[in-house]
């Protein structure tokens, strides 16, 4: 059984934003610069990035999400009928013991959603133009469109049954995805807060005041992201991230992948499931036991919050004891989430981030070939 990834080593996306991008978006919002000017700037650090991760060895490369503030936000308010208001307020916790105050914005759906425009087209094609390797493009979920709000972001004379909402959302991803397909695109991620967010208690306890069924929700969601990747080219990757929050190296949510796993691995038509294991608060591996054949999971052994770097015994060791449960063959190694789902970027040193992925592509090597 092998993998459909063009390498055993990948990663999620995001990378650390240069300073110059930073205060291109910072001159931009004043007003100082014109967006052809902030592309121009996105263009040349994007173009550097490339190069890297390419001289690093990588074969799936991304343009780093260098043009977008959240990993989300960019992409959903493209979307006719989304709206952002306020956030979901949430302590974000992390290594050093202290509580990141952050409240995630709320997309709120204010009327039909509906694909007006392709959203991704021009950042691949230029991606496109640049890589010599495979050229991955990462999308939030649309889950992130029901999640966070639940029916009360939803309003009832726009959707009166939740059955219209869930078509109309796969209708518009699927337009984004034949759009980039018929450019050439071959690698497609979706980055998943709201599956892993159903793995923690006091997640599913919240979501349950929404009135939320937790065990129904991961059902459902497993048919919305089904139908957004209903008209996928047979030969593009289809892949899904699970994370559990990621700023300023922090997390909003803890608990193993036991809840949702066999519902996840077994009715979600996707070709790769980025998994985060980087340390306890992910679980253990018993839940790849649900993995069937012709499936990948990438584990995430290495962290994007912290700089140390791991070592290569403790990674052999855990993709070993994450083999008794899924045949080797279906894993793949790369760190547990980006290093920048959002502009502020994580507590590390870009130095640090290339050490990360690194290791990932060693360790691979030893273990894979």
């Amino acid at each position: 059984m092998t993998t459909k990834l063009p390498l055993r080593a990948d990663h999620v996306g995001s990378f650390l934003r240069p300073r110059k991008v930073v205060e291109a978006r910072e001159h931009r919002a004043a007003g100082n610069i014109d967006y052809a000017e902030l592309r121009n700037i996105e263009d040349e650090a994007i173009a550097e990035l490339v190069k890297w991760q390419e001289g690093l060895g990588l074969k799936s490369i991304t343009d780093g999400e260098f043009r977008r503030y959240f990993f989300h936000t960019d992409f959903l308010l493209q979307l006719s009928g989304v709206e952002e208001r306020g956030g979901l307020k949430k302590a974000f916790k992390n290594d050093a013991g202290k509580d990141v105050s952050f409240a995630p914005p709320v997309m709120v759906v204010t009327g039909k959603i509906e694909h007006v425009k392709p959203i991704q087209l021009a950042d691949f094609n230029f991606l496109k133009s640049q890589v010599s390797e495979t050229p991955k493009v990462a999308i939030p979920s649309p889950t992130m469109l029901h999640f966070r709000a639940g029916r009360s972001g939803i309003p009832e004379d726009v959707y009166p049954e939740m059955d219209e909402f869930y078509a109309d959302v796969a209708t518009a991803y699927r337009a984004e995805v034949d759009s980039l397909a018929e450019a050439g695109c071959r690698y497609l991620q979706m980055d998943d807060t709201n599956l892993a967010y159903l793995c923690d208690d006091e997640q599913r306890a919240d979501a349950a005041k929404r009135g939320m069924d937790p065990d129904a929700t991961t059902r459902q969601y497993a048919a919305l992201i089904n139908e957004s990747f209903k008209s996928a080219p047979a030969d593009m990757i289809k892949a899904i991230h699970l994370c559990r929050g990621n700023f300023r190296s922090s997390w909003a949510a803890e608990g193993g992948y036991e809840p949702v796993a066999e519902i996840m691995f077994n009715e979600l038509d996707i070709d790769a499931f980025f998994l985060e294991y980087d340390d306890p608060r992910s679980g253990d591996f018993a839940p790849l036991r649900f993995l069937p054949k012709g499936k990948t999971v990438v584990l995430g052994l290495v962290t994007t919050k912290l700089g140390d770097l791991e070592s290569k015994d403790d990674i052999k060791r855990r993709i070993e004891e994450a083999s008794k449960f899924a045949d080797i063959d279906q894993l793949a190694l790369s760190p547990q989430c980006g290093f920048a789902s959002t502009v502020h970027g994580n507590d590390l040193t870009t130095e640090q981030q290339a050490d990360k992925i690194r290791l990932c592509i060693e360790v691979a090597e030893e273990v894979w070939g």
